[in-house]
């Protein structure tokens, strides 16, 4: 996860254009402290926000020797990931209010413990089932860290000059941790095992605590408008409803009635929660923003970025590990390639970005890009050969750092000032949901994938029959090649192994090829709504 620091600054700016936020933020000011104090209250508020991004990065590195020390399948190792981003993704929004009404500080207290306590039950977990339920109060924890600690530095820093030093230092902080978040992921679980990755975070959660009951004043709104619990609940419970189907539908199958009814409920609850957006004055999303075409275009900017490159955080690291054998470690630095040319791409961006025309041209590059890497990468997946890899993923981490640099610019920038704060909620919003979307469809694809390439290898041999079953195939999605083939014969083990690695590599190629396509499709999409010929008929 990377959150650019304009989601903040833009909705910040937007409340001295809405009368009713004008006097929010005269009455939440709080007097000038000494630079000493306000460099204390900025540091800590971006190591909240730097531990919530190396948190959510560096859990895909882990998922193998997660699965081997749970017997985890590849469907609960998807909710390790899924389970966390839903709950922030659902409870963004609501935060945002919950910190205004009732105090920044009190609820980045309260986050940072119910962080620890859920790192704590990560760690613990004596089962994947404990893991998650642990992941998903994580996910609660952490939206109440970022949306506390931002509103923390928007209230500090009420300067032109001062805040825009301070959104540099927080955006640098937030690259340096995404970047350097597989391989710290990977050192952590080899040298030390995956669940010290959970654990690590009670010493600096009790650090941060010490932190900010010195350094960060207590603020909040007076004005502060009635919280959209309801809105938030069925678009919570209608995400992990869709979540849940994709999901469970590599067991139960896609015709299946628990996968239906999963759909059906996950189509209701969004229908409910589409009607009380409507309905209500103080609703999470204003739905008539998406009668603007640009808005639009900008809105699937961001969900193609988090759809299609940066859930390569989760499924890269998995295909290093799967297809090359590589140690968690190994497959840290294998990382590198694509985090470094993440960091370049903003660059990049703005360089084209002078030189082409319409408003939305570069999230189309840079979709493009993604889109061409990702097949890129799909055509050399099966060769197992890391060099050509490398270089695909450093097309595909050019597009990221390009639309990373764009996404919420380009949002911000075809809404009134009013409607700022409203818009960058939606795109924080949008980022998460796009990435758990992106993980149970390529998921899917993975695993239909890899088990109809291992079917076809093994047509000549009857024995295969029983090695290819649902369980083998969760273990060996999941990375637990030991636990997959322990059921088996030596002779069988050996017969199969290679067919189940370059089956994973096929069905990985499948799943970067539907990425690769849905990228391109998009960028297309976003080229005709930021051009204006299909600005009219939403209009």
């Amino acid at each position: 996860m990377s959150i650019d620091s304009d989601v903040v600054q833009e909705t910040i700016e937007a409340q001295a254009h809405d009368p009713a936020a004008g006097a929010t933020a005269r009455a939440t000011v709080q007097p000038v402290t000494p630079a000493l104090r306000k460099g204390f209250l900025l540091a800590t508020a971006c190591a909240t926000c730097g531990l919530i991004s190396l948190d959510t990065n560096i859990v895909a590195v882990s998922l193998p020797s997660i699965a081997r020390s749970l017997h985890a399948g590849f469907a609960d190792l998807e909710w390790v990931v899924s389970a966390y981003m839903v709950s922030f993704a659902s409870c963004l929004l609501p935060m945002g209010g919950i910190a205004d009404r009732y105090g920044r500080k009190k609820l980045m207290m309260f986050g940072l413990c119910l962080f620890s306590l859920a790192s704590l039950g990560c760690g613990l977990a004596p089962s994947v089932a404990v893991l998650n339920i642990s992941r998903a109060v994580k996910g609660i924890g952490a939206s109440m860290l970022l949306t506390a600690a931002l509103a923390v530095i928007a209230n500090a820093f009420p300067g032109p000059l001062e805040r825009a030093r301070a959104w540099a230092i927080w955006g640098m902080a937030m690259g340096i941790t995404t970047t350097v978040a597989p391989l710290v992921g990977g050192v952590i679980t080899q040298w030390a095992g995956w669940r010290w990755i959970f654990l690590l975070n009670l010493p600096v959660c009790a650090v941060l605590m010490m932190c900010t009951a010195r350094a960060v004043p207590e603020s909040r709104n007076p004005h502060a408008l009635r919280t959209d619990f309801a809105g938030s609940v069925l678009f919570g419970t209608g995400l992990a409803f869709g979540i849940w189907a994709l999901i469970g539908a590599q067991d139960a199958g896609w015709q299946s009635a628990a996968t239906a009814s999963r759909f059906a409920m996950c189509v209701l609850l969004i229908g409910a929660f589409v009607k009380v957006e409507r309905r209500l004055a103080h609703a999470v999303i204003d739905l008539s923003l998406f009668m603007r075409a640009r808005f639009v275009a900008a809105v699937l900017g961001m969900f193609g970025y988090a759809a299609c490159a940066q859930v390569m955080m989760t499924f890269l690291p998995l295909y290093l590990q799967n297809a090359f054998q590589w140690a968690p470690t190994r497959a840290g630095f294998g990382m590198l390639p694509f985090a470094v040319s993440m960091i370049v791409g903003p660059f990049l961006g703005a360089r084209l970005g002078r030189q082409l025309s319409g408003p939305t041209s570069t999230l189309s590059l840079g979709l493009g890009l993604v889109g061409i890497g990702n097949l890129l990468t799909a055509a050399v997946a099966p060769s197992a050969q890391y060099p050509y890899v490398a270089l695909a993923m450093i097309v595909t981490g050019l597009g990221a750092g390009v639309l990373n640099g764009d996404t919420q610019k380009a949002i911000m920038a075809c809404v009134p000032p009013n409607r700022t704060g409203m818009a960058s909620g939606i795109s924080t919003t949008t980022r998460f949901t796009a990435i758990v979307t992106s993980v149970g469809v390529l998921g899917a694809v993975l695993a239909s994938r890899t088990r109809v390439s291992i079917d076809s290898a093994m047509h000549c041999q009857k024995a295969g029959d029983a090695c290819v079953d649902a369980r083998f195939m969760s273990d060996l999605l999941a990375g637990d090649l030991s636990h997959a083939f322990s059921r088996l014969a030596p002779d069988l083990q050996r017969a199969l192994a290679p067919i189940a690695r370059a089956g994973f590599a096929s069905g990985f190629a499948s799943a970067l090829t539907v990425a690769g396509f849905l990228a391109l499709a998009i960028a297309i999409a976003i080229r005709l709504l930021g051009g204006g010929r299909m600005s009219a008929a939403i209009r």
